[in-house]
């Protein structure tokens, strides 16, 4: 992949500017997640704008995506613009607090790739601060501000670290948002979970809990450091990874 850019079957994403690059994370949430046919969907911190067109391609449904640092909004909103679905994609500059009270619609899913460090050391940029951090955007402004947005039987969908996702569900039942769905990744069988998929609702609903492995162990007698992605990840990102 060329740093400047990342070119999937329908779309190309440029992220030059952008201090998130396109990420493993943002593509397993945009394929797992459920979406309405049609309806309105949030994107909340679009980044580059890559889950808003992989659910743009998913669906019909129109797509409000927010970013509230200005650059990574300046190029999500020409990614947006130059992608097929530019007519059902709208790029917000703004934060999701301010965002809030200037909407009237309710959203049929929301779905966010948010910050999740609270404690670790910043980086070093502030655009990279942002994006990694919960500085401006902590687990129970998110939650909130959902439970404010979310039609009632909508969806809200992320991923996030263990520790993390532990936090955010208890804070999410505070608000009176439970586990619909719930998918524990992990890079090859022998290896712990390192992220979790989730998605929200309103209602109380028993549900079972998946694993997705993203890679194959490699053979005993291997002498490449060549990838064999499982079967389960590439029939989940078929419809985006050129590669499959």
């Amino acid at each position: 992949m060329a740093n400047d850019s990342f070119v999937f079957k329908e779309f190309e994403v440029k992220q030059t500017n952008c201090a998130m690059k396109v990420g493993t994370d943002a593509v397993l949430l945009g394929a797992w997640c459920n979406l309405p046919q049609t309806g309105h969907m949030l994107d909340i911190g679009t980044g580059t704008g890559i889950i808003a067109m992989m659910a743009a391609q998913r669906s019909g449904s129109f797509i409000d995506a927010i970013e509230i640092d200005k650059e990574a909004y300046q190029q999500a909103f020409e990614n947006c613009k130059k992608s097929k679905w530019n007519e059902r994609i709208t790029v917000h500059h703004t934060s999701f607090q301010k965002f809030i009270p200037s909407v009237s619609k309710k959203y049929n899913a929301i779905i966010s790739n948010p910050p999740y460090f609270s404690n670790s050391v910043q980086a070093a940029s502030e655009s990279r601060t942002m994006a990694r951090h919960t500085c401006n955007l902590n687990f129970e402004e998110l939650a909130d501000g959902i439970t404010s947005l979310l039609e009632n039987t909508g969806s809200f969908a992320t991923i996030l670290p263990l520790k993390e996702a532990e936090d955010f569900i208890s804070i999410a039942k505070r608000n009176g948002l439970y586990t619909s769905r719930v998918m524990h990744v992990k890079t090859t069988c022998t290896k712990p979970a390192k992220r979790i998929l989730m998605e929200f609702g309103f209602h109380k609903t028993l549900h079972a809990e998946e694993t997705l492995i993203i890679e194959n162990e490699p053979e005993a007698d291997c002498q490449t450091n060549q990838r064999s992605y499982s079967n389960d990840y590439k029939n989940l990102t078929r419809s985006f990874y050129l590669g499959f």
